[in-house]
């Protein structure tokens, strides 16, 4: 269950020591991206600057800097005269993101040379929402989905294609906090996402590349179909 606003911000408390002796915007930025995340601060919940502020322990305008950056990476809105909420994705947004993503996945994948790939971080995400479903897990099932991807794009060896994933699939995230059965979301791409690792295992780059966008074809159109009736008729704060 995620928790309340205040919980939300009380619980940064914890995340104080990261911020070292030399707090700047981009680790506040880090840490609020982190939670945002994780479900702590809920889509359309509003974010409190002083119990932010205090619960960090950073100034005002240094957090008001954080809320800059990630209003720009599209997770937090500004709405005039009632304070900074994180967004709530409309179905566009949703359709946005898998248009994105499979322009940039699929070209990673096409791009590949000559096999055996580096692999570790690809085999590390599948093992790991394996054994999560095991578990019963899906929260930990759909962070171990993001870290697949994240590590299918880092096959690329490119920093800024990392950047843009880690931005893209952020927001992707805020769209899947809004669905109430993770396991029917996410179980069904467990195996898929072996299938896809067992084919660059094999070297056929040509079968990972369409197993991956007959996937996110897929994961686009069931995301859509359950998140339109989630949303449309009452967007909130940050549509």
């Amino acid at each position: 269950m995620s928790a309340t606003g205040s919980e939300a911000a009380g619980g940064l408390a914890d995340d104080r020591a990261l911020l070292g002796r030399t707090s700047t915007a981009e680790r506040v930025a880090d840490i609020l991206r982190t939670r945002i995340a994780e479900g702590f601060f809920q889509p359309g919940a509003r974010l409190s600057e002083d119990s932010i502020a205090g619960a960090l322990g950073v100034s005002r305008n240094t957090l008001r800097e954080a809320f800059r950056l990630l209003t720009h990476e599209r997770l937090l809105v500004h709405e005039l005269n009632r304070g900074v909420f994180v967004r709530v994705l409309t179905v566009d947004d949703v359709v946005d993101i898998y248009r994105t993503r499979r322009l940039v996945e699929c070209a990673v994948v096409h791009g590949l040379g000559k096999p055996p790939f580096e692999l570790h971080g690809l085999i590390l995400a599948v093992t790991g929402g394996e054994r999560d479903a095991r578990d019963g897990d899906w929260k930990g099932v759909s962070t171990a989905n993001i870290h697949f991807h994240r590590e299918l794009v880092a096959l690329a060896g490119s920093a800024r294609t990392d950047e843009l994933m880690r931005s893209v699939l952020a927001e992707l995230r805020l769209a899947f906090h809004r669905v109430d059965d993770p396991r029917a979301l996410h179980e069904p791409y467990l195996m898929r996402n072996r299938e896809i690792l067992d084919a660059l295992r094999a070297g056929e780059r040509v079968k990972a590349e369409r197993l991956l966008a007959d996937y996110l074809d897929d994961s686009r159109d069931q995301l859509v179909d359950v998140y339109a009736h989630l949303v449309e008729p009452d967007a909130g704060p940050g549509a």
